[in-house]
């Protein structure tokens, strides 16, 4: 696991790095995607608008009473003198062209000392803005945020606009545009508080109504934050802000009707009043994440989000850290887990971890953090990092299989693969059932073939069924030494009643090898007769060797007491001899006879020793064949 983690660095490092790339440079195909991933936070925000913004609806009630829009102005002029009592009356619309009772409603505007005209910015325009209405604009302009703002053109704007008719324009107390810019998905999600016109700054609609509201210039802060009032106002590189929507129908708006006939007075005392059309082909509807709404709403969004404090802040830094998070989690997780379905499980833990942060920051910190990015680098980087340890997976079950089919069943070297982690350079300790077998006399045998491709071919034969019932008792065959066989049972998996399996692989052999001696025999050679120990213990299993190279084998007091019985096989003229160790394992199965105790080299102390005859009920073989006891 250690090895995969140092290979799969480099990818998960280029997985993130690309992420964090596409994450700044927000490309439009994706952005799209990002924006509508992110539309569950207007799920979540249970806020109210400001009861100090109020709309004033040219709708169906007030269309039906005064007739299709545009009206007389003498009609306008009439319901704008009943709003004498608020404190901002802003126009979401623009009256260009010369119309009856033009000089009607400059009046009404001249007695409100508090209203904002409207004006929006075009691509291209054929009307002339002659020096006074130039003049009478520049009024409105944004002197302090101007002076700091010199070498700054990135802000939104145009060569061109429409202004209200001249008198209308001389009597508003402050112009403003009300021109609103939609994101890359064509849904407006943000709100421009900055306009460039001609090389000046022009304040929005919303922004010009906070200026008069009070009475307070706006100021820059920083390259990203405005100051109105003492309030921040973080905006992006263009001087946009996020709506925090408040949902549909959720603003107070009054028909324009009961406006006229003065039946909303309490309504627009003390109010920001927006001036706004709001009639079925009249308004000027706008798609939002929120469905189709009216223009003059998204102006009252944003007078609702500065007046509650509730202004959205992004911070690319905080998008980065999650996705460094993200990060993070997928590189742990390996450290812990193995199983991919267990994996998987984690990775949407920690996704899901990171996603109720954000939604918490966003409920009660007002911070937007974009979960997109942060997905991108989940799904990507478990994509890389599940296929490249597939991959590793797939070269150590080839070397695994290469490595053990010789030497382990199927059913074996399919858990070994499953857990190769025990094939790691170094050992542990375990209790183990060790197995050898010896040819009697084979230097006198050896002897006789005068032909050493014969002698070879001999050992194979021999070699062939033996190995064949280490491998079908589950135990690994070691070695072959010289013409002896070494094997082992419990490990490198564990092998249930290891002792047993040992004593029935001792049995095959024997009935293997009379099988063989039938053929040889026939041949005219001289019979094989082997010796087999047996022995039970605590002994040190392991890859032992180089990181390059290794052998995985057994080492201890127990390997070497198991080749002593075999070699006392020949004192007591015996086949097979268990210690008493693996005696006591196998008592109730195998049927044995107690050989006394012997001394064997290298053990000071006496080893009780046992003849294993068979199997106490018939054993089937793997030929067939039947073994009484």
């Amino acid at each position: 696991m250690k090895n995969f983690l140092q290979k799969s660095n480099p990818l998960l490092l280029v997985v993130l790095a690309f992420v964090l790339f596409l994450a700044m440079q927000k490309f439009t195909f994706l952005e799209t995607f990002s924006l509508k991933y992110n539309d569950i936070n207007l799920l979540l925000t249970k806020n109210k608008p400001s009861s100090e913004v109020v709309v004033v609806a040219i709708d169906e009630k007030s269309v039906n009473r005064f007739g299709r829009w545009p009206w007389d102005r003498e009609i306008v002029a009439q319901g704008v003198e009943k709003l004498e009592g608020a404190q901002v009356v802003a126009f979401d619309m623009v009256f260009s062209e010369t119309a009856n009772g033009d000089e009607a409603l400059a009046k009404a505007l001249l007695r409100l000392d508090n209203s904002v005209c409207g004006f929006f910015l075009r691509s291209e325009a054929t009307q002339y803005l002659d020096e006074r209405a130039h003049s009478i604009l520049q009024d409105s302009a944004l002197d302090l945020l101007q002076s700091k703002s010199d070498q700054d053109d990135t802000f939104f704007g145009s060569n061109y606009i429409e202004l209200n008719h001249s008198p209308i324009l001389e009597s508003c107390t402050m112009q403003a545009a009300f021109s609103t810019v939609p994101a890359v998905d064509t849904l407006y999600r943000y709100y421009p508080t900055v306009f460039r016109f001609k090389n000046e700054l022009y304040p929005s609609l919303a922004i010009q109504s906070l200026r008069i509201r009070f009475n307070s210039d706006l100021d820059r802060d920083s390259s990203k934050k405005f100051v109105l009032d003492g309030k921040k106002i973080v905006v992006d590189k263009n001087g946009f802000v996020r709506l925090n929507y408040y949902g549909k129908n959720a603003f107070t708006t009054l028909s324009f009707a009961d406006v006229y006939d003065g039946k909303v007075k309490d309504e627009v005392k003390n109010k920001i009043v927006l001036f706004g059309v709001t009639e079925m082909g009249i308004g000027d509807r706008v798609a939002t994440p929120l469905g189709n709404m009216y223009g003059v709403y998204l102006h009252a969004t944003f007078l609702s989000n500065f007046l509650n404090s509730e202004l959205l802040q992004e911070s690319k830094a905080l998008n980065a850290l999650f996705i460094l998070f993200i990060f993070t989690g997928l590189y742990v997780t390996l450290l812990f887990l193995t199983k991919l379905l267990y994996r998987v499980g984690l990775y949407l833990f920690v996704y899901g971890g990171v996603f109720v942060l954000s939604k918490y920051l966003l409920l009660y910190h007002l911070l937007y953090i974009d979960m997109f990015y942060p997905l991108l680098m989940l799904l990507f980087g478990a994509i890389v990092q599940e296929t490249f340890q597939f991959y590793l997976q797939e070269q150590d079950s080839r070397f695994l299989k290469r490595a053990f089919a010789s030497y382990l069943s199927k059913e074996l070297l399919h858990k070994l693969i499953s857990k190769p982690g025990g094939l790691e350079l170094g050992g542990e300790k375990r209790e183990l059932t060790i197995l050898f077998s010896d040819i009697r006399n084979f230097t006198a045998l050896s002897e006789q073939m005068d032909d050493p491709q014969k002698l070879i071919t001999l050992l194979n034969r021999y070699f062939t069924p033996m190995t064949e019932c280490v491998i079908q008792n589950k135990g690994m065959l070691d070695k072959y030494i010289g013409d002896a066989v070494m094997a082992f049972f419990n490990a490198p998996v564990p092998v249930q009643e290891h002792a047993a399996a040992a004593c029935q692989c001792a049995l095959d052999m024997k009935v293997g090898l009379r099988k063989l001696n039938e053929e040889l025999r026939k041949e005219g050679v001289a019979p094989i007769e082997i010796g087999i120990g047996i022995n039970t213990g605590e002994a040190v299993v392991g890859n032992m060797g180089a990181t390059k190279r290794f052998n995985y084998t057994v080492i201890g007091d127990s390997v070497n007491l198991a080749s002593r019985l075999e070699s006392t096989t020949k004192e007591f003229g015996v086949g097979i001899i268990i210690s008493e160790t693996t005696y006591e394992l196998v008592k109730d199965k195998f049927l044995c006879n107690e050989l006394g105790v012997t001394y064997v080299k290298g053990k000071k102390e006496s080893v009780r020793v046992y003849e294993l005859l068979g199997a106490k009920d018939p054993v089937t073989f793997n030929d067939g064949e039947k073994y009484e006891k």
